[in-house]
């Protein structure tokens, strides 16, 4: 009987030890620093935040319909839902706030196929920021990916924020309604974003700059699940994998 029964705790205990993740380039996922379902709505943080980057811990989004520049958030079948507003001409936001330095970032992506309504661009995207602006940005489109860092010195006439330097991507297709994973790796003054099978790099030197919080964005609509982060620990195998992806990648078409 307690053979029997062990075999059988065996069994069940199998899946949840060989978990499948996607894999990783530039870093090993080391101590996990935040795990989110994203399955019901978290909590909005009561933190007063410093600018739109720092100064709080946990989540900072609204639920307000045809809010502003940070869209629209709630949850629509077991997953986190963002819209954009057909008058903002900004994609949705989402910001979760902690402390990280080198990062594995891993979020789950659905571009849902509803109608345009005068938006220009179906897309979601995941940013790094530090203590006052963004560090980098991956970000996703129908037709193909980029990894993008923005400038030290540079500040954007736009939005006075920190300028983009210019992005590097592949293209590819992807489809509406279907989910994909988006990974963000972040080491020292390295980065590599990698979805569908399909991988970018570049560096900075803002990238080794402790990071305070993971920003979410949606254009026009999409949804959003299990919103994973890992400490970034080294990977061996990074040169061999950088000459790789290095070799793959083509221009992004536009």
């Amino acid at each position: 009987m307690n053979k029997t029964f062990n075999l059988l705790l065996l069994a069940f205990a199998v899946p949840l030890l060989a978990e499948e993740l996607p894999p990783t380039f530039l870093t090993l996922r080391g101590k996990e620093l935040a795990r989110q379902d994203l399955t019901t709505l978290p909590a909005v943080s009561p933190d007063k935040p410093k600018g739109f980057a720092s100064g709080f811990a946990g989540w900072r989004f609204s639920t307000v319909a045809n809010s502003g520049r940070s869209g629209s958030w709630n949850i629509v079948d077991g997953a986190f839902h963002g819209m954009e507003g057909p008058a903002a001409n900004h994609p949705a936001t989402a910001s979760f706030g902690l402390p990280y330095q080198d990062a594995v970032i891993q979020v789950e992506f659905r571009l849902n196929d509803v109608p345009l309504e005068g938006r220009k661009y179906r897309s979601i995207f995941v940013k790094a920021t530090d203590e006052k602006d963004y560090v980098t940005a991956f970000f996703i489109s129908q037709g193909g990916s980029n990894l993008t860092a923005y400038s030290a010195e540079r500040i954007s006439p736009l939005n006075k924020q920190r300028d983009k330097e210019p992005p590097v991507g592949v293209s590819q297709a992807l489809k509406l309604g279907e989910w994909y994973v988006a990974v963000l790796e972040i080491r020292g003054p390295e980065a590599v974003a990698t979805v569908a099978g399909k991988s970018t790099t570049t560096s900075h030197p803002l990238f080794a700059k402790p990071k305070q919080s993971v920003m979410l964005g949606v254009g026009v609509d999409a949804s959003f699940r299990n919103l994973r982060i890992w400490e970034g620990q080294p990977n061996p195998e990074w040169p061999k994998n950088k000459e790789a992806i290095l070799a793959a990648m083509k221009p992004v078409k536009k």
